[in-house]
């Protein structure tokens, strides 16, 4: 039996990333809530591309700019990372594309699942073990921005 790599306690910079996880990862549970429920597929296309649009895309352009240019650009994690950020990007104009799709939602959930599951029990742990205190101090200071869930601002909570 194959020993699954648990998230570990984040310093620094990394507790704010962390903490959006979370934000997307109950976007997935949203989604497989309204599919579950059998709720219209625009429903929950609408609230994906509008949480895509206010929350995920800032979060990866924070992680490209702020984590990743702190590893090399042959390192595979790091080519992984950026590779499911941009089947995420292509999931999302799938969706744009047909927002009655089902099928979209569900393979969106997935990626963003399993990409959210890989940066916690992986990258970070990498990064968390081989950044200097120093590196993560500093991006810690850089970033001051306060992790909210954007899902306040959306009336209709279908997964209720």
């Amino acid at each position: 039996m194959q020993t699954q790599i648990k998230p570990s306690k984040r310093f620094g910079a990394l507790i704010k990333f962390s903490r959006e996880h979370h934000y997307g990862l109950l976007l997935v549970w949203k989604i497989r809530q309204g599919i579950k429920k059998n709720i219209a597929a625009e429903r929950i296309a609408d609230y994906t591309l509008f949480f895509f649009e206010h929350d995920l895309r800032t979060h990866f352009k924070e992680e490209e700019t702020a984590l990743f240019t702190k590893l090399d650009n042959d390192f595979p994690m790091l080519k992984r990372a950026i590779q499911e950020h941009q089947t995420i990007n292509t999931l999302i104009d799938a969706i744009r594309a047909d927002k009655k799709n089902f099928h979209m939602l569900n393979a969106f959930a997935n990626a963003l699942e399993n990409h959210i599951r890989f940066e916690e029990r992986e990258l970070f742990n990498y990064l968390q073990s081989n950044l200097s205190e120093t590196v993560l101090i500093e991006l810690a200071e850089k970033d001051n921005a306060k992790v909210c869930d954007v899902s306040e601002n959306w009336n209709d909570k279908f997964w209720n």
